[in-house]
């Protein structure tokens, strides 16, 4: 494999299966101190995540990738990021998560004995995190068009 000196490779992993892998000119990370942005040729590097958005730039092209956290990786133009959630902004089904939104609010309100508060507080940060990504692209495809 011929070795591009503008590009490293970056791979990001949840349960679901590999979200992203490519090779690309930089990526924005959300780590658990402060955002951390990675060029070809960054030093190693293991780092925690936070909620947030990865914003990859890549083939003139710019994607987001919502995620809710994980671990990272950078060794030798390789990164990888670890997640147990993540989506691409373009695959967020907006309707979806506004639905979800709506019915974990009401749960927190209602306090029901019979639901595990913490998962449908996680529930309600991943909707939220998904809407302002989904937003984001939205005002984005404005300015374009």
């Amino acid at each position: 494999m011929v070795e591009n000196k503008s590009k490293f490779h970056l791979e990001i992993v949840s349960p679901e299966g590999v979200i992203f892998q490519d090779q690309v000119q930089e990526a924005v990370i959300p780590a658990y101190d402060g955002e951390i942005t990675v060029l070809p040729n960054h030093t190693p590097l293991l780092s925690r995540l936070k909620e947030g958005e990865i914003i990859i730039k890549y083939e003139k092209e710019e994607l987001l990738i919502a995620i809710t956290g994980g671990f990272l990786e950078i060794n030798n133009n390789n990164v990888y990021i670890s997640s147990d959630y993540a989506v691409k902004a373009k695959d967020i089904e907006i309707a979806k998560a506004q639905q979800a939104k709506k019915r974990a609010e009401e749960l927190l309100r209602e306090k029901a004995e019979n639901v595990d508060l913490t998962l449908i507080e996680k529930d309600l940060q991943r909707s939220i995190l998904e809407l302002k990504v989904a937003e984001k692209i939205r005002k984005k495809q404005r300015i374009i068009q």
